[in-house]
């Protein structure tokens, strides 16, 4: 009897294990080598972030790629739920997508609908794929196992999308309501206030609609280690840390600074 298709997701392997999965967002790698970085400093993905920075989508899949050989996930943030990138993405060795700017439960079917084949969503079947070395499969085996490994996370970011967090939580095929704690707060008219009453207001409004719909919390933008700590602790399971333009500036500042200070001193 032939041994049932698997495709681990690591994300939602740390998932099932309720241990925090966390991510590096890439902005500025433009190979396969910044997800073997993003492994090598402890992340479980790396965010690719398609709606910010300039990728292609032939680097995005050497990207995949790599983070596939290397056992990381590689997630695309994309422009919106209607970015019609989301499926080649899917079939180029993505293993999740995440959907800024969600603001209504129709946003996120539609989310839904790119990500995942029937019943859940409408994605077009397209054969043999990365994830599975190309190696030709029963179409019913391979299409179960990427539609059970395949991340859907709709982020919210504005005081609508916050307001009607229950019913997008509620959406079937969704896995992780993500917070972009930045566009959040610039959109409530305090940008950069994190950690204020109403930023740890919205995030605990946020965990209890995921907790309600068996969803997984997760928290992006507030870099702070000790409220990134609190959040874990309150419950939310898929992070990023920071990204990998800010890693570089954090360790090259920390390096001259101590040396130039090194050579002042008698």
């Amino acid at each position: 009897m032939a041994e049932p298709v698997t495709l681990p997701n690591p994300v939602k392997e740390c998932f099932k294990s309720d241990r925090a999965a966390l991510g590096m967002l890439a902005r500025l790698g433009r190979s396969g080598d910044i997800a073997r970085l993003a492994k090598t400093t402890g992340h479980d993905f790396v965010m690719i972030d398609m709606q910010h920075a300039i990728f292609s989508l032939e680097t995005v899949a050497h990207i995949a790629s790599t983070a596939l050989g290397c056992g990381i996930a590689a997630l695309a943030r994309v422009r919106s739920c209607d970015d019609p990138d989301t499926a080649v993405l899917l079939d180029n060795g993505i293993m999740g997508i995440v959907f800024p700017d969600v603001n209504s439960a129709a946003e996120a079917k539609r989310a839904v609908d790119r990500s995942k084949y029937p019943p859940l969503g409408r994605r077009s079947v397209a054969g043999a794929v990365p994830m599975f070395d190309f190696r030709a499969l029963p179409a019913a085996e391979a299409v179960r196992a990427l539609n059970d490994n395949t991340l859907v996370a709709c982020m919210i970011e504005t005081p609508e999308g916050l307001a009607n967090v229950d019913e997008i939580a509620a959406v079937p095929g969704v896995d992780v309501i993500h917070v972009g704690s930045s566009d959040l707060l610039t959109a409530m008219g305090t940008p950069g206030a994190y950690g204020t009453p109403e930023h740890l207001g919205a995030l605990d409004r946020v965990m209890a609609a995921a907790k309600k719909h068996g969803k997984i919390a997760g928290v992006g933008g507030d870099r702070n280690i000790a409220r990134q700590v609190d959040f874990i602790r309150k419950g939310a399971r898929f992070l990023t840390t920071n990204s990998d333009i800010a890693f570089i500036l954090a360790e090259g500042a920390r390096v001259t600074g101590e040396l130039r200070k090194a050579l002042q001193a008698p």
